[in-house]
């Protein structure tokens, strides 16, 4: 008999049922920016003040930052400490949609932008102090951190550090406008909330095999880190939003993302708000269903392959048991 050199993944021979379950939960969430028809939002773009058509092109440059860090370095952080061969596919297709996101801003900038605004809102993005300094936490975390430091530091950026920019877009579908680009929004929350909970259930795997003593570390470390990155978002969300008085709102909505994701982590809230807390517009917007839409008409705001349930409370608490 030969020798084996690769073994070939058996999908008949599940080891962790969650590996199959994320799996058929993302395939079933396929979906590409080209089928929405972000044109159909033009009129009410034109409708904007200046000081808002900035603040969009900015949101979106910090996006398309945070989610080219993800797609290029998270994912590879992860991949070297997996459990499973089929943990490996799920953070394949997790890595493959993450730059479908950072693309689909890029079909959002074109649409709207003229290529000199572009280049403004890259120059921005590329050069802003508070974007590059989280950016330069997380991505340290992903070149010198333990095996579980990167999974904390993927699961801060895809449930917390998005939802500074990700409030514009839902404020603005809670007010009936530029609904095309609240869909790819919503399609993107769609994904990271599954992409935050799957990687907070592979951490508390190995944080449970941790001594008392090296939990305790673990957490310290965890709050710490998450403090730093919260002083840091609420200078970026002022910059952003000071002139728009929307501020205060956009911290509440961070607190309580902080939240989540510290839940998926298995670890208790740190700030008092709660969904009750946040503007409830933004809420309903974050209800991660899409609306459907018909390729041929272009009939409807959004694109669905499938019929995919949205994550709910409770499924942030997978694994915690």
């Amino acid at each position: 008999m030969s020798e084996t050199f690769y073994e070939a993944i058996n999908w008949n021979a599940i080891e962790d049922a969650i590996d199959k379950s994320t799996w058929e939960k993302l395939t079933e969430q396929f979906w590409l920016d080209t089928r929405i028809p972000l044109s159909n939002d033009l009129d009410d773009w034109r409708t904007l003040s200046a000081l808002e058509k900035q603040t969009v092109g900015r949101v979106f440059g910090g996006l398309t930052l945070l989610d080219t860090l993800q797609s290029e370095n998270g994912v590879d952080a992860i991949r070297h400490d997996i459990r499973t061969p089929h943990e490996e596919a799920v953070l394949n297709n997790i890595q493959f949609m993450e730059s479908v996101h950072a693309k689909s801003y890029s079909s959002i900038f074109s649409t709207l932008n003229t290529k000199t605004e572009i280049d403004e809102i890259f120059e921005w993005t590329n050069t802003n102090e508070y974007l590059q300094k989280k950016a330069k936490i997380i991505n340290d975390i992903y070149l010198t951190g333990s095996p579980l430091e990167r999974k904390v530091a993927s699961v801060y950026l895809e449930t917390f550090l998005f939802y500074s920019g990700f409030y514009t877009p839902l404020r603005y579908l809670g007010n009936n406008k530029l609904a095309n680009v609240a869909e790819i929004i919503k399609l993107i929350i769609r994904d990271e909330s599954v992409h935050g909970t799957y990687i907070g259930y592979k951490f508390q795997l190995g944080f449970n095999q941790l001594s008392e003593e090296e939990q305790g570390k673990m957490e310290d470390w965890m709050y710490n880190l998450l403090y730093e990155l919260y002083e840091n978002e609420e200078k970026y969300a002022e910059l952003l939003y000071d002139e728009l008085g929307w501020t205060e709102e956009v911290k509440v909505f961070l607190r309580y993302n902080a939240n989540k994701a510290l839940m998926n982590l298995g670890l208790n809230p740190l700030f008092p708000d709660t969904a009750n807390d946040v503007n409830p517009i933004i809420m309903n917007g974050i209800s991660t269903g899409t609306s459907n839409h018909d390729f041929f008409s272009q009939v409807g705001n959004g694109y669905l392959l499938g019929s995919v349930e949205a994550m709910k409370d409770d499924d942030y608490l997978i694994g915690m048991n």
